[in-house]
Protein backbone atom coordinates (compact mmCIF):
# COMPACT_ATOMS: atom_id res chain seq x y z
CA UNK A 1 0.00 0.00 0.00
CA UNK A 2 1.48 3.34 -1.05
CA UNK A 3 1.83 6.03 1.63
CA UNK A 4 0.54 9.46 0.53
CA UNK A 5 2.93 12.37 0.99
CA UNK A 6 0.65 13.93 3.62
CA UNK A 7 0.63 10.81 5.83
CA UNK A 8 3.11 11.06 8.73
CA UNK A 9 5.73 8.33 8.99
CA UNK A 10 4.77 5.69 11.53
CA UNK A 11 1.02 5.99 10.90
CA UNK A 12 -0.62 2.58 10.49
CA UNK A 13 -2.33 2.77 7.11
CA UNK A 14 -3.48 -0.86 7.28
CA UNK A 15 -6.06 -0.32 10.05
CA UNK A 16 -9.15 1.92 9.80
CA UNK A 17 -9.20 5.13 11.83
CA UNK A 18 -12.32 6.80 13.21
CA UNK A 19 -10.97 10.25 12.31
CA UNK A 20 -10.19 9.25 8.74
CA UNK A 21 -13.55 7.49 8.30
CA UNK A 22 -15.23 10.69 9.52
CA UNK A 23 -13.19 12.62 6.98
CA UNK A 24 -14.43 10.25 4.25
CA UNK A 25 -18.08 10.64 5.31
CA UNK A 26 -17.67 14.42 5.03
CA UNK A 27 -16.17 14.18 1.56
CA UNK A 28 -12.58 14.82 2.64
CA UNK A 29 -9.44 13.45 1.00
CA UNK A 30 -7.27 12.60 4.03
CA UNK A 31 -8.23 8.94 4.29
CA UNK A 32 -6.92 5.61 3.03
CA UNK A 33 -8.60 2.76 1.16
CA UNK A 34 -8.84 0.79 4.41
CA UNK A 35 -10.83 3.69 5.93
CA UNK A 36 -13.09 3.96 2.90
CA UNK A 37 -13.73 0.22 2.90
CA UNK A 38 -14.74 0.26 6.58
CA UNK A 39 -16.94 3.32 6.05
CA UNK A 40 -18.70 1.70 3.09
CA UNK A 41 -19.36 -1.41 5.18
CA UNK A 42 -20.95 0.75 7.90
CA UNK A 43 -23.03 2.49 5.24
CA UNK A 44 -24.43 -0.87 4.11
CA UNK A 45 -26.25 -0.92 7.46
CA UNK A 46 -26.65 2.84 7.92
CA UNK A 47 -26.77 4.46 4.48
CA UNK A 48 -27.31 7.82 6.13
CA UNK A 49 -23.89 7.91 7.83
CA UNK A 50 -22.72 10.93 5.78
CA UNK A 51 -25.95 12.76 6.64
CA UNK A 52 -25.43 11.99 10.34
CA UNK A 53 -21.89 13.36 10.23
CA UNK A 54 -23.03 16.47 8.39
CA UNK A 55 -25.66 17.02 11.10
CA UNK A 56 -22.91 16.75 13.72
CA UNK A 57 -20.84 19.42 11.97
CA UNK A 58 -23.82 21.72 11.46
CA UNK A 59 -24.71 21.47 15.16
CA UNK A 60 -21.11 22.16 16.13
CA UNK A 61 -21.06 25.36 14.09
CA UNK A 62 -24.36 26.54 15.60
CA UNK A 63 -23.12 25.78 19.11
CA UNK A 64 -19.88 27.71 18.53
CA UNK A 65 -21.84 30.71 17.28
CA UNK A 66 -24.10 30.44 20.33
CA UNK A 67 -21.09 30.36 22.65
CA UNK A 68 -19.67 33.42 20.92
CA UNK A 69 -23.00 35.22 21.33
CA UNK A 70 -22.73 34.48 25.07
CA UNK A 71 -19.37 36.25 25.17
CA UNK A 72 -17.20 33.14 25.24
CA UNK A 73 -13.94 33.56 23.36
CA UNK A 74 -12.15 30.34 24.39
CA UNK A 75 -12.78 26.91 22.89
CA UNK A 76 -11.35 23.47 23.75
CA UNK A 77 -12.30 20.99 21.02
CA UNK A 78 -11.48 17.41 22.01
CA UNK A 79 -11.62 14.72 19.35
CA UNK A 80 -11.44 17.46 16.74
CA UNK A 81 -10.51 15.13 13.90
CA UNK A 82 -9.09 16.04 10.50
CA UNK A 83 -9.80 19.69 9.62
CA UNK A 84 -12.54 20.24 7.05
CA UNK A 85 -14.60 23.25 5.99
CA UNK A 86 -16.12 25.24 8.86
CA UNK A 87 -13.74 24.29 11.65
CA UNK A 88 -14.15 25.64 15.18
CA UNK A 89 -11.41 28.26 14.82
CA UNK A 90 -12.90 29.50 11.54
CA UNK A 91 -16.37 29.89 13.04
CA UNK A 92 -15.20 31.29 16.39
CA UNK A 93 -12.68 33.73 14.92
CA UNK A 94 -15.24 34.72 12.31
CA UNK A 95 -17.48 35.82 15.18
CA UNK A 96 -14.62 37.34 17.20
CA UNK A 97 -11.09 37.64 15.77
CA UNK A 98 -9.68 37.44 19.30
CA UNK A 99 -11.18 33.98 19.93
CA UNK A 100 -8.69 31.31 20.97
CA UNK A 101 -9.04 27.63 20.14
CA UNK A 102 -7.19 24.50 21.21
CA UNK A 103 -7.80 21.29 19.29
CA UNK A 104 -7.11 17.85 20.77
CA UNK A 105 -6.86 14.53 18.94
CA UNK A 106 -4.92 11.29 19.27
CA UNK A 107 -4.92 10.46 15.55
CA UNK A 108 -1.50 11.35 14.05
CA UNK A 109 -3.02 12.29 10.68
CA UNK A 110 -5.51 14.64 12.38
CA UNK A 111 -2.73 16.25 14.42
CA UNK A 112 -0.35 16.62 11.47
CA UNK A 113 -2.98 18.12 9.18
CA UNK A 114 -4.17 20.46 11.96
CA UNK A 115 -0.62 21.75 12.39
CA UNK A 116 -0.54 22.63 8.69
CA UNK A 117 -3.96 24.30 8.73
CA UNK A 118 -3.15 26.31 11.88
CA UNK A 119 0.28 27.50 10.77
CA UNK A 120 0.45 31.25 11.25
CA UNK A 121 -2.71 31.35 13.40
CA UNK A 122 -1.54 32.66 16.76
CA UNK A 123 -4.97 32.14 18.28
CA UNK A 124 -5.17 28.38 17.76
CA UNK A 125 -3.15 25.30 18.69
CA UNK A 126 -3.26 21.51 18.55
CA UNK A 127 -2.52 18.90 21.24
CA UNK A 128 -1.76 15.24 20.58
CA UNK A 129 -3.66 13.72 23.48
CA UNK A 130 -6.57 11.45 24.42
CA UNK A 131 -9.79 12.27 26.28
CA UNK A 132 -9.13 9.26 28.50
CA UNK A 133 -6.16 11.13 29.98
CA UNK A 134 -7.62 14.56 30.79
CA UNK A 135 -4.55 15.48 32.82
CA UNK A 136 -2.47 15.37 29.63
CA UNK A 137 -4.87 17.79 27.96
CA UNK A 138 -5.14 20.21 30.88
CA UNK A 139 -1.38 20.14 31.45
CA UNK A 140 -0.44 20.69 27.81
CA UNK A 141 1.58 23.67 26.67
CA UNK A 142 -1.09 24.57 24.09
CA UNK A 143 -3.76 24.90 26.78
CA UNK A 144 -1.39 26.87 29.01
CA UNK A 145 -0.46 29.30 26.23
CA UNK A 146 -3.86 29.72 24.57
CA UNK A 147 -6.52 29.37 27.27
CA UNK A 148 -7.13 31.12 30.57
CA UNK A 149 -9.02 28.54 32.62
CA UNK A 150 -10.01 31.24 35.11
CA UNK A 151 -12.38 32.52 32.40
CA UNK A 152 -15.25 30.63 30.70
CA UNK A 153 -14.36 28.05 28.06
CA UNK A 154 -16.57 26.16 25.63
CA UNK A 155 -15.64 22.47 25.93
CA UNK A 156 -16.56 20.66 22.71
CA UNK A 157 -17.01 16.87 22.69
CA UNK A 158 -18.71 16.45 19.33
CA UNK A 159 -19.08 12.89 17.97
CA UNK A 160 -16.48 11.69 20.47
CA UNK A 161 -17.93 10.09 23.59
CA UNK A 162 -19.56 7.22 21.71
CA UNK A 163 -16.03 6.01 20.96
CA UNK A 164 -15.11 5.75 24.65
CA UNK A 165 -16.03 2.51 26.37
CA UNK A 166 -17.52 2.43 29.87
CA UNK A 167 -14.39 0.63 31.10
CA UNK A 168 -12.41 3.78 30.25
CA UNK A 169 -14.73 5.90 32.45
CA UNK A 170 -15.90 8.60 30.03
CA UNK A 171 -18.07 10.13 32.76
CA UNK A 172 -15.05 10.54 35.01
CA UNK A 173 -12.98 12.10 32.23
CA UNK A 174 -15.70 14.61 31.36
CA UNK A 175 -16.17 15.43 35.05
CA UNK A 176 -12.42 16.03 35.51
CA UNK A 177 -12.31 18.34 32.51
CA UNK A 178 -15.39 20.23 33.67
CA UNK A 179 -13.99 20.66 37.18
CA UNK A 180 -11.05 22.57 35.71
CA UNK A 181 -13.30 25.08 33.94
CA UNK A 182 -14.58 28.38 35.29
CA UNK A 183 -18.25 29.07 36.07
CA UNK A 184 -20.10 30.14 32.94
CA UNK A 185 -18.24 27.60 30.81
CA UNK A 186 -20.22 25.50 28.35
CA UNK A 187 -20.10 21.81 27.54
CA UNK A 188 -21.11 21.00 23.96
CA UNK A 189 -21.59 17.40 22.86
CA UNK A 190 -23.25 14.99 20.48
CA UNK A 191 -23.62 11.25 20.98
CA UNK A 192 -24.87 8.34 18.89
CA UNK A 193 -27.95 6.55 20.23
CA UNK A 194 -30.42 3.83 19.34
CA UNK A 195 -33.28 5.97 20.66
CA UNK A 196 -35.33 7.25 17.73
CA UNK A 197 -33.06 5.74 15.09
CA UNK A 198 -34.93 5.33 11.76
CA UNK A 199 -33.89 1.66 11.40
CA UNK A 200 -34.48 -1.53 13.40
CA UNK A 201 -31.94 -1.79 16.22
CA UNK A 202 -30.61 -5.04 14.76
CA UNK A 203 -29.76 -3.29 11.48
CA UNK A 204 -28.12 -0.37 13.27
CA UNK A 205 -26.19 -2.95 15.26
CA UNK A 206 -24.55 -4.02 12.01
CA UNK A 207 -22.86 -0.63 11.76
CA UNK A 208 -21.75 -0.93 15.38
CA UNK A 209 -20.21 -4.28 14.48
CA UNK A 210 -18.05 -2.65 11.81
CA UNK A 211 -16.58 -0.27 14.39
CA UNK A 212 -15.74 -3.13 16.76
CA UNK A 213 -12.96 -4.11 14.40
CA UNK A 214 -11.16 -0.76 14.61
CA UNK A 215 -9.30 1.17 17.28
CA UNK A 216 -12.37 2.77 18.86
CA UNK A 217 -15.56 0.66 19.01
CA UNK A 218 -18.85 2.55 18.65
CA UNK A 219 -20.77 2.61 21.94
CA UNK A 220 -24.44 3.51 21.59
CA UNK A 221 -25.94 5.00 24.75
CA UNK A 222 -29.51 5.87 25.70
CA UNK A 223 -30.87 9.40 26.08
CA UNK A 224 -30.68 9.07 29.86
CA UNK A 225 -27.10 7.78 29.73
CA UNK A 226 -26.07 10.70 27.52
CA UNK A 227 -27.82 13.13 29.86
CA UNK A 228 -25.48 11.96 32.66
CA UNK A 229 -22.61 13.78 30.97
CA UNK A 230 -24.40 17.04 31.81
CA UNK A 231 -24.54 16.44 35.57
CA UNK A 232 -23.50 19.66 37.29
CA UNK A 233 -24.54 21.79 34.31
CA UNK A 234 -27.69 23.75 33.56
CA UNK A 235 -29.08 22.64 30.22
CA UNK A 236 -29.40 25.37 27.59
CA UNK A 237 -32.73 25.34 25.77
CA UNK A 238 -33.99 23.25 24.02
CA UNK A 239 -32.11 20.67 26.11
CA UNK A 240 -30.83 17.30 24.90
CA UNK A 241 -32.49 16.81 21.53
CA UNK A 242 -31.80 15.36 18.10
CA UNK A 243 -29.04 17.25 16.32
CA UNK A 244 -31.12 19.19 13.75
CA UNK A 245 -33.57 20.24 16.48
CA UNK A 246 -30.96 22.15 18.49
CA UNK A 247 -31.52 25.81 17.59
CA UNK A 248 -31.75 25.29 13.80
CA UNK A 249 -30.81 28.21 11.59
CA UNK A 250 -34.11 27.80 9.75
CA UNK A 251 -37.31 25.90 10.60
CA UNK A 252 -37.02 22.22 9.67
CA UNK A 253 -33.38 22.68 8.79
CA UNK A 254 -33.08 18.99 7.96
CA UNK A 255 -35.97 16.59 7.49
CA UNK A 256 -33.84 13.57 6.58
CA UNK A 257 -34.49 11.02 9.38
CA UNK A 258 -30.85 9.85 9.36
CA UNK A 259 -29.77 13.28 10.56
CA UNK A 260 -31.75 12.65 13.75
CA UNK A 261 -29.79 9.51 14.70
CA UNK A 262 -28.19 10.87 17.85
CA UNK A 263 -28.56 13.56 20.49
CA UNK A 264 -26.99 16.98 20.94
CA UNK A 265 -26.96 19.40 23.82
CA UNK A 266 -25.24 22.33 25.50
CA UNK A 267 -24.89 22.80 29.24
CA UNK A 268 -23.71 25.79 31.27
CA UNK A 269 -21.57 25.44 34.39
CA UNK A 270 -23.06 27.27 37.34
Amino acid sequence: MDRPSWAPQGVDISTPSVSRMYDFYLGGSHNFEVDREAARKAMEFLPGMPKIMQANRAFMRRAVRFAASEGITQFLDIGSGIPTFGNVHEVAQGENPDARVVYVDHDPVAVAHSEVVLEGNAGAGIVAADLRKPEDILGSSAVASHLDLERPVALLLVALLHFVEDADDPYGAVSELGAALAPGSLIVLTHAAYDGIPLPEQQAGGAVGVYKNIRNPLIMRSHDEIARFFEGYEMVEPGLVSMPEWRPDTPHEDEDPYAFSGFAGVGRKA
